[in-house]
Order: structure tokens, then sequence, then C-alpha cells
């Protein structure tokens, strides 16, 4: 059995899409909007159409495992929290640094043909009940492009809300208003990548930057919860003008949007070059900041970031989260989302402190 025909099997109806003549059809999970004939693929290659039906990724699993939501990354949702990361096969872009290439490039790669081996059956109850049972606050569809396998995501999703955890998606953000709005009434967060500010960037990668632009405002207008990650590559996205434009924009629509300026490691096809320096994501964060957003951070350096892996308040700068990594070292901040010093609200969704974090009789924080 091939991967396409183990994948094909484990498909159901999609919902995501428009019908057009001759039993064509036009895909709307994703910015490529696929006119899909009968018999073909779209560009992700595991949402087809078989007589006229589109057939869409269903009930199995390629990677699963219990994270720190810091990890994915979210700093201002449920902060110190576990979610149940769970991810299908296949991606809608082709990022040449792709570090999750074995599972994204599922059927447009043929070295990822051994990703079938990973597929493991499964039911959305059975995903709740795993996510219930590892005491994780969050589901967070993750690891491949989730827009592409949207669907199912709002059948686990509905089912974790029923539950009372919160959801997240970690996306490129090529999305759609229709698949946006389908995701809503189901979704709580939504990380996006704006991996440049260049269209012919983006157009190397297999997307347009008008999507991804487009898709961080309406997502922001829609009131999810959002939080954005720039990968810094060297020679690629790392200029002075990019990241200002990058920070501007994002200022533009919410000072509040956290930005995650986070480093490149070799992996996939650009194992030649240089990793981010440490100095180039203080740069990008310091123009983050210049720029006017609150809440900017600097990730993948291990613990090397300084004060840019730390929450502080905006009002009177007071550290809130302390972190090193995924790890939280001192948490501050109220059940409310306010800061115990002067009162000034720190935009998110947060909760009581975190289970990572537990308050001795002195109302001290203890590492746990």
């Amino acid at each position: 059995m091939t991967l396409a025909d183990k994948l094909d099997g484990l498909t159901a109806p999609g919902a995501l899409y428009e019908k057009l003549d001759d039993n064509a059809l036009r895909c709307t999970a994703c910015g490529h909007r696929c006119l899909i004939r009968e018999g073909r693929r779209g560009v992700c290659q595991v949402r087809f159409n078989a007589g006229g039906e589109l057939r869409v990724p269903w009930g199995y699993v390629a990677a699963l495992q219990t994270d720190p939501i810091e990890k994915k990354p979210f700093y201002h949702f449920l902060s110190g929290e576990n979610a149940l990361s769970f991810g299908m096969l296949g991606c809608d872009l082709h990022c040449s640094y792709c570090q999750n290439w074995f599972t994204s490039q599922a059927l447009r790669d043929p070295a990822s043909e051994g990703s079938g081996q990973l597929v493991r059956e499964v039911s959305a109850v059975q995903l709740v009940a795993l996510a219930q049972h590892a005491d994780a606050k969050i589901v967070a569809s993750t690891y491949n492009e989730p827009l592409i396998t949207s669907e199912w995501a709002v059948a686990v999703f509905k089912g974790a809300k029923t539950a009372g955890l919160k959801t997240v998606m970690v996306s490129n953000g090529n999305a759609t208003p229709e698949a946006l709005a389908y995701l809503r009434p189901h979704l709580d967060g939504y990380k996006i990548d704006l991996k440049s500010m260049q269209d012919k960037n983006y157009r190397q990668l297999g997307g347009v930057l008008q999507n991804v632009l487009d898709s961080i405002t309406h997502a922001h207008k829609l009131g999810l919860w959002v939080e954005v990650v720039t990968l810094v590559v060297p020679g690629f996205n790392d200029s002075n003008a990019e990241l200002w434009d990058a920070a501007r924009f994002l200022a533009g629509i919410s000072p509040d949007i956290p930005w995650h300026v986070t480093a490149f490691h070799r992996d996939y096809k650009m194992v030649g070059g240089e990793n981010t320096p440490i100095e180039t994501l203080i740069r990008a964060a310091d123009m983050g900041r210049e720029a006017g957003l609150r809440y900017v951070y600097a990730g993948n350096v291990h613990g090397r970031a300084g004060e840019y892996e730390t929450t502080r308040c905006s009002g009177c700068n007071q550290p809130l989260i302390t972190r090193q990594g995924f790890v939280i070292r001192d948490y501050q901040l109220t059940s409310k989302g306010t800061c115990p010093h002067c009162g000034t609200a720190v935009a998110g969704v947060w909760t009581d402190a975190p289970r990572s974090v537990r308050l001795n009789d002195l109302g001290m924080p203890r590492l746990v």
C-alpha cells in the first residue's frame, strides 16, 4: 500500500469547498483556493475530488504528545499550562527550512514517504479523553498545517470545548475568510507564522504574502487570540527594513499582539549557512518594541534571550511571568490577568496560576 492509498482511506466528506460545473470543486481551506477537478488533488495533496465530492483527512494522527503551551509558542494564552498537541500529514507550502518536513511534506516529497509509519487511527472522542487524562487545559492542532485538516480539527475541538478545554491552531496563516469563519465557533487561539514581508520570498515558499497579512487582520477582528511568529532566517528575512515592516504592520493592527522572533536552525534543504545569531534576535525584538508592540519575545535560543523571555507589565514594567525556555520560573499575574503592582490589564487569555507554579502558605510562588 502506498502512502497515498493509506491516507485516502482515512478521509471523510469535506465542508470547505464550492461545487462547480462538471463535478469540479473549489477548495476554500487555504489561500490557494485550488480548483480540483474530478480525480485530482489540491496543492496540499491530501484533499482530493472523488466523483464530485471533496474528501479530506479524518480519523488519524501522525504526531501526538503533551507540550507546554509556551512551545507552540503561545505566551499569553494560559501560560504555563500544557496542550495536547496533535498533527496529521501534509501542508500547502514547501518551506525549504521546515523543521517538521517529514510530516508536512508527505505526498509532496518522496523523502517523506516513510511518514505513513507514524499514522495511528484515533477518534475525536479518544483525543479529548487523552487531553483530560493528561490534565491538559488546551488542545492544539499543530505539527503539519492545520488549515488543510480543518474539518478534523473542528471535530476534535467540538468535543474539547464541551469538556471545558481551550483550543488553538499553530498555522502558517495562509487562510481564507471561509476557513476562519468555519473555525471561529470552535477555536480560541490562532498562532500565525509571518515568514517574510516580501511577496517574492513567500512565492519561494509556495505562498502569497497578502493572504497571510489578511489572515492576521481578519483573525484579530474575529476575536481570536492571535500571536505571531517570525522565524528569522539569515539572508532571507533578517534585514532591518523587513523586520521593521513586520513590527509596524502588527502594531498597526494592535500593540497587544505578541510578536515572537525566533531563531532558525539548519534543517531540511537549508543545511548550509549559519543559524540565527542571538544578536539578530535581540535587534529584531528591539525594533518590535520601538514600533510600539507591548509584548515582544525572542525564542529558540535555549534561555539566552534574557528580558525577551519575560512578560512585563505595560504600565509599570514589573516582570509578571519569568521564563527560561519553556519553563515558568516566576508567575505574578492575577487570575483576572492584571498586574498585582499597578492593576494594568495584560492582554491575553488567563486563568489562575498554572499548575507549574503553586503558591505556598506565604503567598510566594514555588517552583514544582
